[in-house]
């Protein structure tokens, strides 16, 4: 027994010392930051087609709250937030595109799970939007609420969220229900509006989005319920921590900024402020950035190329846009919302 237990040490040491050398003479693969780097441009997996997340305009140059943050990335790494590359995704392609390598962060109005988190090769870096799952139908049905839509026919996507929350949702009312499903989102709208289904659902902010694109948006109503907790949030795959802080952190950073009073218009007069916390975080002294492999300004970037986080969602979603949707849980947590931000320091 001695000897047997002898005979393995010296085999685990080999083995270690084997392994060591290996490593010395096998140089490091470079992390994804230096990939994007090398590479010139940020590879963003996008939304092609959903109000207000994601959607190119007729010259091919895309719009939205998600793209906005892809901007914000490529502006924090190179200081030119037209350096990213808009990789359009339907739901169900997202996470693959995300594992093989075709992009290098998804933001795509995509649901913080804990099976996406765990299960797909993914690693969610921060939450930048809290919906949740809801449905529309039409005024002429006369519904006022989602418990009236027992043996309905309900139109939605496959590969989201959304078909388990459904079937979760009527099982736990003891209600029955007929599935419409479809591959894309265009392709599912287009069939709620041509009639082939009684119910739309999805999240509540592409409820507002899609009814937009009906042939007659005064005549859907969206239902008063909301079944379900949908944090969006920035994805990376797993195994490069510095990737995922530099990711995690722009997402903190466009947050922080409206929290101190940081916007496009002000950003390099709060720059030479006398505020510590401002020139801190906005890399007039000290070295915040360096850590993630980031200019010391690299937040500075972000906001001056995109704004604040509290400017992106009124440009789309609020106040500056055709959705409307109110602030509600987006809100800033000092005005009761649920955005924080952890100190730049």
């Amino acid at each position: 027994m001695k000897r047997a237990t002898g005979r393995l040490a010296i085999a685990c040491a080999l083995t270690l010392a084997f392994g060591s050398l290996m490593a010395l003479a096998t140089p490091a693969a470079a992390g994804l930051l230096d990939q994007v780097r090398q590479r010139g441009q940020l590879l963003c997996g996008a939304n092609p087609g959903l109000a207000g997340f994601g959607v190119p305009d007729d010259s091919g140059r895309w719009t939205g709250f998600d793209v906005d943050y892809c901007r914000a990335i490529a502006a924090a790494i190179f200081g030119d937030p037209e350096k990213v590359k808009f990789v359009p995704l339907v739901a169900k392609d997202r996470f693959t595109a995300l594992q093989t390598g075709e992009i290098d962060v998804l933001v795509r109005n995509t649901t913080w799970t804990m099976a996406r988190d765990t299960a797909l090769g993914a690693t969610f870096a921060a939450i930048n939007f809290y919906d949740g799952q809801g449905f529309m139908t039409r005024r002429s049905l006369g519904l006022k609420s989602a418990l009236e839509l027992n043996g309905a026919s309900i139109c939605v996507q496959q590969g989201t969220t959304h078909e388990l929350n459904l079937a979760d949702y009527f099982r736990s009312h003891d209600m029955k229900y007929e599935i419409v499903s479809f591959g894309s989102a265009a392709e599912t709208i287009r069939a709620y509006d041509a009639g082939r289904c009684d119910a739309f659902t999805s999240d509540s902010s592409a409820l507002y989005a899609e009814r937009l694109r009906l042939t007659s948006p005064d005549d859907h109503v969206v239902l008063p319920e909301i079944i379900s907790r949908e944090p969006f949030g920035l994805a990376v795959r797993k195994g490069d921590p510095q990737w995922f802080d530099v990711v995690r952190w722009v997402g903190f950073g466009l947050v922080a900024a409206e929290d101190a009073g940081v916007t496009q218009a002000n950003a390099v007069e709060k720059a030479q402020s006398s505020d510590p916390e401002l020139r801190r975080m906005l890399g007039t002294e000290g070295r915040m950035g360096e850590a993630m492999g980031l200019r010391p300004d690299w937040l500075l970037q972000a906001v001056k190329a995109v704004g604040n986080y509290g400017e992106i969602y009124d440009r789309h979603f609020g106040k500056a846009s055709r959705l409307q949707i109110p602030r509600g849980l987006n809100r800033l947590w000092r005005d009761g919302g649920l955005m924080y931000a952890p100190p730049i320091r």
